[in-house]
Protein backbone atom coordinates (compact mmCIF):
# COMPACT_ATOMS: atom_id res chain seq x y z
CA UNK A 1 0.00 0.00 0.00
CA UNK A 2 2.22 3.12 -1.51
CA UNK A 3 1.45 6.74 0.27
CA UNK A 4 -0.16 7.76 -3.57
CA UNK A 5 -2.79 5.51 -2.72
CA UNK A 6 -3.14 6.10 1.09
CA UNK A 7 -3.64 10.23 0.11
CA UNK A 8 -6.02 9.29 -2.54
CA UNK A 9 -8.06 7.03 -0.31
CA UNK A 10 -8.29 9.72 2.23
CA UNK A 11 -9.04 12.88 0.28
CA UNK A 12 -11.76 10.68 -1.20
CA UNK A 13 -13.09 8.92 1.84
CA UNK A 14 -12.42 11.34 4.34
CA UNK A 15 -15.81 13.78 3.72
CA UNK A 16 -18.75 11.23 3.43
CA UNK A 17 -17.16 8.57 6.29
CA UNK A 18 -16.68 11.63 8.73
CA UNK A 19 -20.27 13.21 7.55
CA UNK A 20 -22.09 9.87 7.81
CA UNK A 21 -20.28 9.35 11.65
CA UNK A 22 -21.17 12.24 12.80
CA UNK A 23 -24.90 12.80 10.99
CA UNK A 24 -25.36 9.53 12.61
CA UNK A 25 -25.11 10.17 16.09
CA UNK A 26 -26.81 13.94 15.67
CA UNK A 27 -29.55 12.61 14.78
CA UNK A 28 -29.87 10.11 17.74
CA UNK A 29 -29.36 13.53 19.96
CA UNK A 30 -31.74 15.67 17.87
CA UNK A 31 -35.33 13.02 17.78
CA UNK A 32 -34.39 12.31 21.99
CA UNK A 33 -34.63 16.69 22.15
CA UNK A 34 -38.02 15.94 20.11
CA UNK A 35 -39.21 13.30 22.60
CA UNK A 36 -38.40 15.35 25.67
CA UNK A 37 -34.57 14.61 26.59
CA UNK A 38 -32.43 17.37 26.22
CA UNK A 39 -29.35 15.54 27.66
CA UNK A 40 -27.19 15.73 24.48
CA UNK A 41 -28.29 19.56 23.84
CA UNK A 42 -26.78 19.97 27.60
CA UNK A 43 -23.26 18.59 26.35
CA UNK A 44 -23.02 20.19 22.80
CA UNK A 45 -23.29 16.41 21.40
CA UNK A 46 -26.18 18.48 18.50
CA UNK A 47 -22.72 20.12 16.91
CA UNK A 48 -21.97 18.76 13.67
CA UNK A 49 -18.02 19.67 14.58
CA UNK A 50 -16.79 15.67 14.07
CA UNK A 51 -14.76 16.06 16.87
CA UNK A 52 -17.42 16.17 19.41
CA UNK A 53 -18.10 12.56 18.18
CA UNK A 54 -14.42 11.13 17.98
CA UNK A 55 -13.62 8.28 19.91
CA UNK A 56 -10.05 8.01 20.12
CA UNK A 57 -10.39 3.99 19.92
CA UNK A 58 -13.42 3.18 18.11
CA UNK A 59 -13.36 6.06 15.93
CA UNK A 60 -9.36 6.34 14.65
CA UNK A 61 -7.01 3.37 16.23
CA UNK A 62 -8.88 0.68 15.44
CA UNK A 63 -10.26 1.74 11.89
CA UNK A 64 -6.91 3.01 11.08
CA UNK A 65 -5.19 -0.17 12.44
CA UNK A 66 -7.54 -2.73 10.68
CA UNK A 67 -7.38 0.11 7.30
CA UNK A 68 -3.39 -0.08 6.68
CA UNK A 69 -2.90 -3.89 8.03
CA UNK A 70 -5.09 -4.75 5.02
CA UNK A 71 -7.57 -6.51 7.14
CA UNK A 72 -10.19 -7.49 5.50
CA UNK A 73 -13.04 -6.37 8.09
CA UNK A 74 -13.62 -2.37 8.54
CA UNK A 75 -14.93 -2.03 12.34
CA UNK A 76 -14.60 0.83 14.43
CA UNK A 77 -17.90 3.46 16.13
CA UNK A 78 -18.38 6.88 17.23
CA UNK A 79 -18.70 8.17 20.74
CA UNK A 80 -22.55 7.36 21.09
CA UNK A 81 -24.47 10.26 22.48
CA UNK A 82 -25.78 10.44 25.76
CA UNK A 83 -29.80 9.90 26.21
CA UNK A 84 -31.69 9.54 29.15
CA UNK A 85 -34.81 7.66 28.70
CA UNK A 86 -36.26 8.60 32.32
CA UNK A 87 -37.26 11.65 30.12
CA UNK A 88 -39.05 10.52 27.75
CA UNK A 89 -43.32 9.98 28.43
CA UNK A 90 -42.91 6.74 26.51
CA UNK A 91 -39.46 5.54 27.27
CA UNK A 92 -39.41 2.24 25.58
CA UNK A 93 -41.08 3.62 22.12
CA UNK A 94 -39.26 6.43 22.54
CA UNK A 95 -35.69 4.62 22.73
CA UNK A 96 -36.42 2.38 19.69
CA UNK A 97 -37.42 5.78 17.87
CA UNK A 98 -34.07 7.06 18.82
CA UNK A 99 -32.52 3.92 17.65
CA UNK A 100 -33.82 4.32 14.44
CA UNK A 101 -32.92 7.65 13.65
CA UNK A 102 -29.45 7.04 13.13
CA UNK A 103 -29.50 4.49 10.53
CA UNK A 104 -31.88 6.35 9.16
CA UNK A 105 -30.02 9.45 8.78
CA UNK A 106 -27.84 7.25 6.93
CA UNK A 107 -29.97 5.78 4.36
CA UNK A 108 -30.67 9.84 3.66
CA UNK A 109 -27.11 10.53 3.23
CA UNK A 110 -26.77 7.57 1.12
CA UNK A 111 -29.34 8.85 -1.03
CA UNK A 112 -28.00 12.31 -1.15
CA UNK A 113 -24.43 10.71 -2.40
CA UNK A 114 -25.95 8.69 -5.51
CA UNK A 115 -27.28 11.97 -6.09
CA UNK A 116 -24.25 13.86 -6.26
CA UNK A 117 -22.28 10.44 -8.12
CA UNK A 118 -24.95 10.37 -10.53
CA UNK A 119 -24.65 14.00 -11.07
CA UNK A 120 -21.10 13.70 -11.35
CA UNK A 121 -21.04 11.48 -13.55
CA UNK A 122 -23.83 13.15 -16.09
CA UNK A 123 -21.04 16.04 -16.40
CA UNK A 124 -23.26 18.46 -14.25
CA UNK A 125 -20.71 18.60 -11.67
CA UNK A 126 -18.03 19.90 -14.02
CA UNK A 127 -15.34 17.71 -15.76
CA UNK A 128 -12.23 16.05 -15.81
CA UNK A 129 -10.22 15.36 -11.74
CA UNK A 130 -12.85 17.30 -10.31
CA UNK A 131 -15.94 15.34 -11.15
CA UNK A 132 -14.20 12.01 -10.98
CA UNK A 133 -13.18 13.12 -7.57
CA UNK A 134 -16.97 13.98 -6.42
CA UNK A 135 -17.67 10.95 -8.32
CA UNK A 136 -15.84 8.36 -5.75
CA UNK A 137 -16.83 10.63 -2.95
CA UNK A 138 -20.21 9.83 -3.76
CA UNK A 139 -20.06 6.06 -4.37
CA UNK A 140 -18.02 5.87 -1.03
CA UNK A 141 -20.64 7.72 0.76
CA UNK A 142 -23.63 5.72 -0.87
CA UNK A 143 -21.60 2.43 0.17
CA UNK A 144 -20.03 3.54 3.29
CA UNK A 145 -23.76 4.88 4.42
CA UNK A 146 -25.68 1.64 3.66
CA UNK A 147 -22.93 -0.18 5.34
CA UNK A 148 -23.38 1.75 8.41
CA UNK A 149 -27.18 1.66 8.67
CA UNK A 150 -27.42 -2.25 8.08
CA UNK A 151 -24.36 -2.69 10.49
CA UNK A 152 -26.31 -0.68 13.22
CA UNK A 153 -29.78 -2.44 12.59
CA UNK A 154 -28.22 -5.97 13.47
CA UNK A 155 -30.43 -6.95 16.54
CA UNK A 156 -27.84 -6.63 19.35
CA UNK A 157 -27.81 -4.60 22.07
CA UNK A 158 -25.91 -1.47 22.37
CA UNK A 159 -26.04 -1.70 18.56
CA UNK A 160 -29.15 0.45 17.02
CA UNK A 161 -31.47 -2.55 16.06
CA UNK A 162 -30.44 -4.60 19.83
CA UNK A 163 -32.81 -1.18 20.84
CA UNK A 164 -35.20 -1.36 18.52
CA UNK A 165 -35.85 -4.87 19.53
CA UNK A 166 -35.92 -4.15 23.28
CA UNK A 167 -38.60 -1.16 22.61
CA UNK A 168 -40.96 -3.62 20.24
CA UNK A 169 -40.34 -6.84 22.44
CA UNK A 170 -42.68 -7.95 25.12
CA UNK A 171 -41.11 -6.91 28.62
CA UNK A 172 -39.61 -10.00 29.84
CA UNK A 173 -38.09 -10.89 26.55
CA UNK A 174 -36.95 -7.03 26.25
CA UNK A 175 -35.32 -7.99 29.80
CA UNK A 176 -33.54 -10.78 28.05
CA UNK A 177 -32.10 -8.99 25.44
CA UNK A 178 -31.04 -5.44 27.15
CA UNK A 179 -29.06 -8.07 29.59
CA UNK A 180 -26.55 -8.37 26.37
CA UNK A 181 -25.46 -5.14 26.05
CA UNK A 182 -22.48 -5.56 28.72
CA UNK A 183 -21.47 -8.10 26.28
CA UNK A 184 -22.83 -7.04 23.01
CA UNK A 185 -19.82 -5.08 21.80
CA UNK A 186 -17.56 -8.57 22.25
CA UNK A 187 -20.59 -10.28 20.93
CA UNK A 188 -20.34 -8.15 17.24
CA UNK A 189 -16.60 -8.16 17.28
CA UNK A 190 -16.78 -12.08 17.41
CA UNK A 191 -19.37 -12.01 14.72
CA UNK A 192 -17.55 -10.39 12.77
CA UNK A 193 -14.57 -12.26 12.79
CA UNK A 194 -16.17 -15.69 12.50
CA UNK A 195 -17.93 -13.82 9.28
CA UNK A 196 -14.63 -12.97 7.73
CA UNK A 197 -13.68 -16.64 8.16
CA UNK A 198 -16.67 -18.51 7.42
CA UNK A 199 -17.62 -15.84 4.14
CA UNK A 200 -21.03 -14.88 5.99
CA UNK A 201 -21.20 -11.49 5.67
CA UNK A 202 -23.34 -8.51 5.59
CA UNK A 203 -22.17 -7.96 2.11
CA UNK A 204 -24.74 -8.99 -0.25
CA UNK A 205 -27.67 -7.11 2.05
CA UNK A 206 -25.28 -4.23 1.88
CA UNK A 207 -25.15 -4.61 -2.05
CA UNK A 208 -28.26 -4.72 -2.81
CA UNK A 209 -29.67 -2.26 -1.05
CA UNK A 210 -27.07 0.21 -2.62
CA UNK A 211 -28.01 -0.99 -6.34
CA UNK A 212 -31.46 -0.41 -5.07
CA UNK A 213 -30.50 3.26 -3.89
CA UNK A 214 -28.60 3.73 -7.21
CA UNK A 215 -31.48 2.57 -9.49
CA UNK A 216 -33.52 4.76 -8.02
CA UNK A 217 -31.74 8.18 -7.37
CA UNK A 218 -28.98 8.37 -9.59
Amino acid sequence: MDLQYILRAISVGAIPVILAVTLHEVAHGRVARLLGDRTAEALGRLSLNPLKHVDPLGTVLIPGFLFFSGSPVLFGWAKPVPIDARNFAHPRRDMALVALAGPASNLGMAILWTVVAGAAAAGYLGAGAFAAWLFGMGKIGLLFNVLLAVFNLVPIPPLDGGRVLVGILPLGAARIVARLEPYGLWIVVGLLLLSSRSGYSLAPIVDRIARLIAQVFA
